[in-house]
């Protein structure tokens, strides 16, 4: 059997998003195709998602529902089974209206008669105005139909989500399904025993739906590509359909997951239902693997790839380069249902909604960070420390080749972080072909990115910018070696939305010898940069000490002592540190949320920022016009 016979199906298992394909599995089908393989691809979590959200799948809810006893039945269940005929007449056309196929039913929805409501819907009467009248008019006005309807599609989706969780299976999300079975997990225990578990609805739909892809596609070895620890479970249970079914049929598991969380690997109960692990970048390891399974190359060659042998878990890694990002080929979306996926209106900010609103292609500007100094992130990890770019031309061939694959002009490049003077010549190609493309994407808020740049970006298509602002505290910004100053972010973030483009800033607490000073110092400087017009929305992330970063290899850099791995054979990520500040950054976090959420949403930008916090914190020593001044 020749390589090109061996037949490849790249499936993305629930959950990582629905409103566009994670694209992972394009660029692997892509990859195999442009090397003669017979590649294909689905995507399991959608399909999920439209069988359990569809009138058969509610019908076999509500059976779920009616079997559990009355101690089981919350307000939601009840509300569930009391609207029922409701849901499931409006099921089909809110779903069909939330992929774009009839916008005239905005009109009905929009009503607030058509949909039946839970409890998701009280978050609308957070914005209920005194007078009574309209409390979404402040975010759609009289005009935003079908955005308006959109969001309450939304909420109804995540009020049967709700129902879901509370019959069914109490894990369900429809981003981070059954995370904690996998996130920094040093034990296999609860993943083999959530496996062992007999199949719930969730499992039996997604079981269904595998072996549907198996018939359709008879592939002779399967990629499962688990992004995040929320997609490990369900990746596990169709890996387990598979080998019931048909054994024969080889295993691969890889992906953002694996890169980050297994790297030190010994738990061979988890070959029970895989063949291979594979490491970092997949193309180089696929075509060694492809070569072993035609008998073309022993198994002592293998790129990357764990195995089991003799009942022990070994890694091996013939050295071999990678394949340079130029030609890495054109991700191809063929064979994804790009009709079907689902625009969600979750957040009511314009920045916000990007990431769970269209159908965006997702492509990358480079492979690896241009930076890699940062010393919360995984620096020594190849996703980020293998730089290589690819040339303007090659990127805006791929953009031009996508563009007449799907018929859509919307981009986000998922770099960690797009170099400036790559966009800079991407941008100068776009304009010089003509071509008109929307697009958005990650970058580091550096100087480089002047007032006159961040026009010719806006110029060329781009909408939106998100970057890590991080602590916003040069002292912290300094030990953190992000390379930026406070006022310098201010400037650059001025400079986009000044060109038209939207900013989101990731922000981050809990960093090592983090005060609360340092903490109400931060949310101040974010309350200034909202209140100047220089970011539109952000979020804050806990600090988590990863293993593979500078603070998780050099603790004593950063004042922290870390805490005893636990052993086990499994995941390894995150690990404990012991800050010599004892700051209850969990209490503190409860304020920053609310007040980012507000500040979003045009509310409370000029309070005090003390009033956020749920405990008293000392008054801010950042002046009220600090980033004012700076942008004067």
């Amino acid at each position: 059997m020749s390589a090109s016979s061996l037949r490849v199906l790249s499936l993305i298992p629930p959950m990582t998003q629905l409103n566009t394909p994670y694209p992972s599995t394009a660029y692997l089908t892509g990859f195999l195709r442009s090397r003669g393989v017979p590649a294909t691809q689905q995507d399991l979590a959608l399909g999920l998602v439209l069988k359990l959200f569809s009138r058969a799948g509610l019908q076999a809810m509500r059976t779920r529902v009616q079997a559990l006893p009355a101690a089981r039945q919350t307000l939601q269940l009840q509300n569930f089974e009391a609207q029922f005929e409701r849901y499931l007449a409006t099921i089909a056309p809110t779903i069909a209206f939330l992929q774009g196929g009839d916008p005239t039913l905005a009109h009905r929805i929009n009503t607030r008669q058509f949909l039946p409501e839970g409890k998701r819907f009280e978050t609308i009467d957070a914005y209920l105005a005194e007078d009574g009248e309209d409390p979404l008019a402040w975010a759609f006005g009289a005009l935003g139909l079908q955005d308006r309807a959109r969001h309450l599609a939304t909420l109804y989706l995540n009020d049967l989500a709700d129902v879901l969780r509370e019959a069914i299976d109490e894990r369900f999300e429809f981003v981070r399904y059954a995370e904690r079975l996998a996130t920094a997990q040093p034990s296999f225990d609860p993943l083999a025993e959530a496996l062992a578990a007999p199949p719930n609805l969730v499992d039996e739909t997604l079981a269904a739906l595998t072996l549907e892809a198996l018939a359709r596609h008879a592939p002779q070895l399967v990629l499962l590509s688990v992004p995040f620890p929320g997609a490990v479970y369900a990746a596990l249970r169709i890996a387990q359909t598979i080998r019931a079914a048909h054994p024969e049929i080889k295993l691969v598991l890889g992906g953002g997951f694996v890169n980050t969380e297994l790297r030190e690997l010994a738990e061979p109960r988890l070959f029970d239902h895989v063949d291979f692990i594979t490491l970092d970048a997949g193309e180089r390891p696929l075509l060694a693997l492809l070569e072993h399974l035609q008998g073309q190359r022993s198994q002592q060659r293998l790129v990357r790839t764990f195995v089991r042998v003799d009942g022990a878990v070994k890694y091996i890694n013939f050295v071999e380069p990678d394949i340079p990002f130029d030609a890495v080929g054109t991700p191809t979306w063929d064979g994804l249902p790009l009709g079907q996926y689902l625009s969600l209106l979750d957040m009511l900010n314009p920045m916000n909604r990007l990431w769970s609103d269209g159908r965006w292609n997702k492509l990358t500007v480079a492979h690896g960070c241009y930076w890699k100094k940062c010393s919360f992130c995984d620096v020594s990890l190849d996703y980020i420390s293998r730089y290589e770019a690819a040339s303007a031309t090659t990127l805006v061939d791929r953009v031009e080749a996508i563009v007449a694959e799907t018929g859509q002009t919307g981009f986000h490049f998922v770099d960690e972080a797009a170099p400036p003077k790559a966009l800079k010549a991407f941008a100068a190609e776009l304009q010089r072909r003509g071509t008109s493309i929307s697009w958005w994407g990650n970058i580091r808020f550096e100087k480089t990115f002047s007032p006159e740049l961040c026009q010719q970006l806006a110029d060329s298509g781009c909408i939106a910018i998100s970057g890590g602002l991080e602590v916003a505290s040069d002292r912290l910004l300094q030990l953190m070696k992000k390379g930026v100053s406070v006022e310098q972010v201010a400037r650059v973030t001025k400079g986009f939305a000044d060109a038209g483009i939207l900013v989101h800033a990731y922000l981050m607490y809990g960093f090592p010898t983090q005060t609360v000073q340092d903490t109400v110092d931060a949310l101040e400087y974010v309350r200034q940069l909202f209140e100047n017009g220089c970011i539109h929305s952000g979020f804050f992330h806990r600090f988590a000490c990863t293993v593979h970063s500078p603070v998780g290899m050099h603790p004593e850099a950063y004042g922290v002592q870390l805490r005893p791995l636990p052993p086990g054979a499994f995941a390894k990520n995150d690990v404990g540190f012991i800050d010599p500040t004892g700051v209850d950054h969990d209490l503190l976090g409860k304020g920053l949320k609310k007040a980012i959420y507000n500040f979003m949403h045009g509310i409370g930008v000029d309070e005090d920022v003390r009033s956020w916090f749920p405990t008293k914190v000392p008054r801010t020593t950042v002046p009220r016009h600090k980033i004012a001044r700076a942008l004067a």
